[in-house]
């Protein structure tokens, strides 16, 4: 037992080392960036049950085999759609996890809330989350296959689960957005509540973001008033990342921009009266610090119930790693000025304080 304990630390350590997180030391009081070890991009954060969630992608390097890596057991249709890829047996962004914080400081591991198995069509590229919660189920959107035209299957889903801890389970048996439309690729959505009850779906890459109305079960869209189902709000710069928030009766869309493997990955922003725009970009409010971490982008957003407190969460990769697929997720304070403008956001090493839900 004496000559496990060192070498069982040791590997711990290793294993720790692969990310910023065994640099940052955790206080009893701040929370440290990253927020919990491993590779993980585009978080998503939302407030269920007096808990804080976070619902990243898995953003490890994909379509080589890990060392001593076993095939993954694939459908007839999964094994289609995978023929064209590398290696498809061996592709790590199959499944998506999600973490847990009471306090922001301590968060727990929730693997594989979603995964492959539980979406037929879905074979790989599981991407960038989700979530809300509707008449006591939990929504999970999420973008799989990363389809480059109108002619491969693929492109946006949504899952079903009765707790936000899963397992989801495929909620309509097939994508629920599959085409390109307005030019946006079906990738990066993000569903939005509106004050009146209203559910959309924002979402968008190649530099193109649509909004659409969700219909009451999440099957589908309504048409707006002209007929329509998505409508473009596409703000100068955007490439990807749609987030939205309300605050005292205004509308910010955000979105990154820049190259998600660059240091120029960044979050802007634009403010409107309505969800559905127009939207005139304001701004960068996040960008990397060359000093902190590199390519700080691809966010989300959660206010304090009761408050006016924001808290920014999003991803950044590491000065320790040349590897684009090697992000971290991490947690500042957001502040709007006196005019309701959004500040730049400080990004840090020691996070944000412990704070519990009421």
């Amino acid at each position: 037992m004496k000559t496990f304990k060192p070498l069982f630390t040791f590997t711990i350590l290793a294993l720790l080392s692969t990310s910023g997180y065994a640099q940052q030391k955790k206080s009893a009081t701040k929370s440290g960036n990253p927020i919990f070890p491993g590779w993980y991009a585009d978080p998503e954060a939302r407030i269920f049950n007096n808990t804080y969630w976070v619902y990243p992608t898995f953003s490890e390097e994909y379509g080589e085999p890990k060392k001593n890596q076993k095939p993954r057991q694939l459908t007839p249709e999964q094994q289609a759609l995978q023929k064209n890829t590398i290696n498809p047996q061996y592709l790590r962004q199959t499944f998506l996890d999600a973490f847990s914080s009471k306090d922001l400081v301590t968060w727990k591991k929730h693997p594989n809330v979603l995964d492959i198995k539980d979406v037929k069509w879905a074979a790989y590229s599981i991407w960038a989350p989700s979530i809300t919660q509707k008449d006591g189920k939990y929504y999970l959107f999420f973008g799989a296959n990363d389809i480059q035209n109108d002619e491969q299957l693929g492109g946006i889903g949504v899952a079903v689960s009765d707790k936000p801890e899963g397992p989801f389970v495929d909620h309509i048996g097939k994508p629920l957005i599959d085409k390109f439309h307005n030019g946006a690729q079906p990738i990066d959505q993000f569903v939005f509540k509106d004050v009146d009850g209203q559910y959309y779906l924002l979402y968008g890459g190649w530099k193109h973001c649509n909004i659409a109305k969700l219909n009451n079960d999440f099957t589908g869209f309504i048409p707006f008033e002209d007929g329509t189902v998505f409508k473009s709000i596409t703000p100068e710069n955007f490439v990807e990342g749609v987030f939205m928030i309300e605050r005292k009766g205004k509308y910010y869309l955000m979105w990154s921009e820049g190259g998600w493997m660059g240091p120029d990955y960044s979050v802007a922003y634009a403010v409107a009266d309505s969800p559905m725009g127009p939207f005139k970009r304001v701004g960068k409010i996040l960008q990397q610090d060359p000093e902190i971490a590199r390519g700080a982008g691809h966010h989300s957003v959660i206010n304090a119930p009761g408050t006016d407190d924001w808290y920014i969460f999003y991803h950044r990769r590491p000065l320790n790693t040349k590897v684009g697929y090697h992000r971290e997720t991490a947690v500042d304070r957001m502040y709007f000025d006196e005019n309701g403008m959004i500040l730049p956001v400080k990004i840090t090493n020691e996070g944000v304080e412990k704070r519990k839900l009421k």
